[in-house]
């Protein structure tokens, strides 16, 4: 194979002759020139942090949609499915991860559950982390995000980190916001990297303590646009990840688009390039090839290196993606699970006061940005009404619930959020990061009810609803987070009921559902509702919906 063959540790590009033999590169040649079609050859993109789990694809048809894209690898927290089933789930990804050629590596999900603050599916102590460390398939310990935790001491949590520092494997951080002194003791704890930032204030900081900062454009958080001019001043510290990436995301590209944006930033080639290729490899310890001789032939083949046109992606030698087709095949998948809740009534989501009829009742609302998982606190007043306090979906304030899938008749949690625009309707999902209960977005309590009872009957998934009798679900019924559908099907299913919850209920957020899924999520500031109640990261404890 004969092309501009670009070096990322000489930084240099030169025509070259590739020769392959048993899946490795035998010999690199130098040569006068190449053809003027052949394109450039270099070390294939690796997203430095994702949750395969986010794509709503087990990782075996993750791998078909990504190697289109030129990914040939992903360092992969499967914490999600961890919080559902897990150490079984945990082996579930990697069991599926081995059916194809991709790179994966996967970590050990370090907090399971999240917080105390939630209810899980599952447990993870220091002794079942560190056996899973153990294992050869494991690579690092997944982003350790009590960082709380790590500030006092607490033995678990600090066990954990020393288990991954004893074998040499890598500790992933995860700091939103952590700043000052806070944010040196955390990582002084022995933890490597960031992938949280979300202003360049705060990973300027961070990166002059040495934190290798991961750039992250995912569905729900984009950071790049904050972020990106942190390659010009510590280009041997940063990567790029996806984070959480939804299928119809992914079907457009990965890694290749930040690639691409930074380049036309005004960002340096081989900076950028190492980023997106060199660092995680070096950093993870990742068994990918780099294009030198005796690596594993693991590359891919651009039309250019302005656009970075895939045209094709390599791994082990054998060419798995071809002009925008995926070459590898499409495999059948397992569905473990763990749900039990029973269907709610619209009852169940009532929020009930004693004030007299009329009287004003101010309250705290979670407000949901979009392209961002931190959310706001703003006050608000609503009226008492026949004993409640209704949602106001003309002021934009709506009803937000989780139902605890993991136990049948617990009585869901109910607070307020705004950012969500719906003027009708509801939305639910399974996806609800890190336990994975229900968590709904409604304008009334029978709408609630009726998507969060559709999730239910399908043991897991997405669902909307008008609020006058047309409700539609995509079923996840790989642990309530995965489909075992075509990636590309689950991808026009996925956009089609995304573009029906924004033209038929009003929803202006880009990302509705993924801006949802980090609703429940307490440990990013600020304001979170969990299945135990409405909660405050900064304060780190659950404060009441209504205020003084």
């Amino acid at each position: 194979m004969i092309a501009q063959l670009v070096d990322l540790h000489e930084r240099r590009i030169f025509p070259a002759a590739i020769d392959i033999e048993g899946g490795r590169i035998s010999r690199i040649r130098p040569v006068d020139h190449a053809p003027a079609d052949a394109g450039f050859i270099l070390p294939g993109f690796v997203d430095a942090h994702v949750h395969i789990e986010s794509s709503m694809l087990p990782p075996s048809e993750f791998a078909r949609l990504a190697v289109v894209h030129g990914t040939v690898a992903t360092v992969s927290d499967p914490h999600e499915i961890a919080n559902v089933l897990g150490l079984p789930g945990v082996m579930y990804m990697l069991d599926d991860a081995r059916k194809v050629p991709f790179r994966f590596c996967f970590g050990a999900p370090s907090c399971v559950p999240a917080t105390s603050f939630e209810t899980a599916g599952a447990v993870m102590d220091s002794a079942q982390v560190k056996q899973l460390l153990q294992n050869p398939a494991i690579g690092y310990l997944s982003e350790m995000m009590n960082f709380p935790g790590v500030l006092h001491g607490d033995a678990e949590v600090m066990a954990k980190i020393a288990a991954a520092r004893q074998l040499g494997k890598p500790v992933d951080g995860h700091a939103p916001g952590l700043r000052g002194a806070e944010a040196k003791r955390y990582f002084d704890a022995g933890i490597d990297t960031d992938h949280e930032c979300f202003s360049y204030e705060e990973g300027l900081e961070k990166a002059r303590l040495g934190v290798k900062i991961l750039i992250r454009e995912g569905s729900a958080a984009r950071n790049f646009d904050a972020l990106w001019p942190l390659l010009h001043e510590f280009p041997a510290q940063i990567m790029f990840c996806s984070d959480d990436k939804h299928p119809d995301d992914l079907v457009r590209g990965h890694i290749n688009e930040l690639v691409v944006r930074a380049l036309a930033n005004g960002c340096a080639l081989f900076d950028v390039l190492r980023a997106a290729c060199l660092h995680p490899v070096e950093h993870y310890h990742l068994p990918v090839g780099l294009l030198r001789e005796g690596d594993p032939a693991d590359f891919i083949r651009v039309s250019d290196l302005h656009t970075f046109r895939v045209l094709e992606t390599r791994l082990d030698g054998v060419k798995v993606a071809e002009n925008g087709r995926s070459l590898l095949p499409r495999l059948s998948a397992a569905a473990p699970n763990h749900f039990v809740a029973n269907k709610k009534t619209p009852a169940d989501f009532r929020v009930t006061h004693d004030g007299a009829e009329g009287a004003p009742v101010r309250i705290r609302v979670i407000e949901a940005l979009d392209g961002q998982i931190v959310t706001g606190s703003i006050p608000e007043t609503l009226p008492v009404s026949a004993g409640c306090l209704a949602a106001d979906p003309a002021r934009d304030v709506l009803k937000i619930c989780v139902v605890n899938r993991y136990t049948p008749d617990a009585r869901p949690a109910t607070g307020f959020v705004r950012g969500f625009g719906l003027r009708r309707g509801a939305l639910a999902s399974s996806v609800a990061h890190d336990s994975h209960n229900i968590v709904a977005v409604g304008a009334d309590d029978a709408a609630l009810c009726a998507a969060v009872n559709a999730v239910i009957a399908a043991k897991g998934g997405i669902a909307a609803t008008d609020g006058a009798g047309e409700t539609r679900v995509l079923p996840l019924p790989i642990a309530g987070l995965m489909s075992q559908l075509d990636g590309y099907t689950l991808a026009e299913e996925y956009a089609r009921l995304d573009a029906w919850t924004k033209a038929s209920l009003g929803c202006v957020l880009r990302a509705p559902f993924m801006v949802l899924s980090f609703l429940a999520l307490p440990v990013i500031p600020r304001l979170k509702m969990t299945d135990l109640g409405l909660f405050d990261v900064e304060q780190f404890g659950f404060v009441p919906v209504e205020m003084p």
